[in-house]
């Protein structure tokens, strides 16, 4: 299967990409300082980029269904050179706002379509290329941000952002070149139907495993975002062991899916929910007790676990639809990942003002630990 034509042609631009990405992700706030004299529209750079990425979530799934799923990966990859390219170029704050809604609507593609045509072209064995393809793309973000640390003192930043452009371009070339646009019995629907996702909402154990994405997506952002902020205001982490905990956190993830996509395999995907929210819930209640090596421990436990969740329920969402809407499906996961991810760090702060981080964290910790329950007892109830 590694040695596939489309395994590389997915697996190849991804990794490029997601050094591109972790190479610049940091760069964003000191550009908009650059412009604008301050950080107060900083936010906005993630705002932008969620918007367009849930937006295109579903249809671009359903457009893949219809039309083949290589045209939309390598367009996605297109949309993030020219979004690099403006990021490059730009002369004002306005400018990395829009290079980020572009971004965000190439990504969108880049992450569900190519677990839905893997899904397709191994449906014996789609959780071992899933987990690749997205394990992939972990190490990709975990080697950018190191990468850049070297190139940092050698180039101006904004070179990074021309990098990264000219990554994505490749990707998109070598997604056309390498990717056989697989399509299911050489069939596909009859015209764009956004249908599906309502029908799979009626399934009560596909409704339970998108909310518990949801879960899964609001405890993603928290880590990245409002996690940092705990760890150097209440464990007195500095720089170099805040970047420690990020590439811990990637590394944690991309082990787990790999492991979890060869069990999904064999013993199906449905324990591994249930297992991973479980994980992730006891890694979050530990934090706030734990300092330094242990508290580093504790927190790369609750990232595997997120992994093995992220991988298990992507697999298990597939297994409920018919091979014609696994782009519509792959959308619909990142649509309900995205609204936690959008929603769910600012609801954290907001608690977070009320009762402190470290009460926070352990809420979380329960939120974790309660779906971990509600999903095993509700997939057993729907026979899954």
């Amino acid at each position: 299967m590694r040695k596939d034509r489309t395994v590389i042609g997915l697996n190849l631009p991804a990794f490029l990409m997601m050094i591109g990405v972790g190479m610049i992700v940091a760069l964003f706030p000191q550009r908009i300082i650059d412009f604008d004299g301050d950080g107060r529209r900083v936010g906005y750079v993630a705002s932008m980029f969620a918007l367009s990425y849930i937006a295109f979530q579903v249809p671009v799934g359903a457009l893949a269904d219809r039309f083949g799923f290589k045209r939309f990966i390598a367009l996605g990859y297109l949309l993030c050179f020219f979004a690099g390219l403006g990021y490059y170029f730009s002369s004002g704050s306005i400018m990395i706002f829009l290079g980020r809604l572009i971004q965000g609507a190439g990504e969108a593609p880049v992450w569900a379509l190519a677990p839905a045509l893997l899904s397709v072209k191994f449906s014996s064995d789609k959780g071992s290329a899933i987990g690749l393809y997205n394990a992939i793309c972990y190490v990709g973000l975990t080697a950018g941000p190191i990468l850049s640390v070297f190139l940092i003192n050698r180039w101006r930043y904004e070179n990074m952002f021309l990098l990264y452009a000219f990554a994505c371009l490749a990707g998109a070339v070598l997604t056309l070149w390498l990717v056989e646009d697989v399509r299911p019995n050489g069939e596909s629907p009859g015209k764009v139907d956004f249908s599906g996702v309502r029908e799979m909402t009626r399934d009560g154990a596909a409704l339970l495993t998108l909310i518990g994405i949801t879960v899964y997506g609001a405890g993603y952002g928290v880590f990245v975002t409002a996690l940092p902020v705990f760890l150097m205001s209440e464990k007195c982490f500095g720089h170099s062991l805040v970047s420690a905990f990020f590439s811990l956190f990637y590394i944690a993830i991309s082990i787990a899916q790999l492991t979890t996509g060869r069990a999904s395999d064999r013993f199906g995907p449905s324990r591994f929910m249930a297992l991973g929210l479980l994980f992730a819930a006891i890694g979050t209640a530990a934090a706030p007790f734990l300092f330094s090596i242990r508290l580093l421990a504790a927190l790369t436990l609750a990232s595997a676990g997120l992994g093995v969740f992220y991988l298990a329920s992507m697999i298990f969402l597939n297994e409920t639809v018919d091979e014609r809407l696994k782009g519509t499906i792959s959308g619909a996961y990142y649509l309900f990942f995205g609204v936690g991810l959008c929603f769910g760090p600012p609801l954290f702060s907001l608690v977070m003002g009320m009762v402190g981080c470290a009460n926070s964290l352990i809420c979380l910790a329960a939120l974790f630990a309660a779906f971990s329950a509600i999903m095993a007892a509700g997939l057993r109830r729907f026979g899954r």
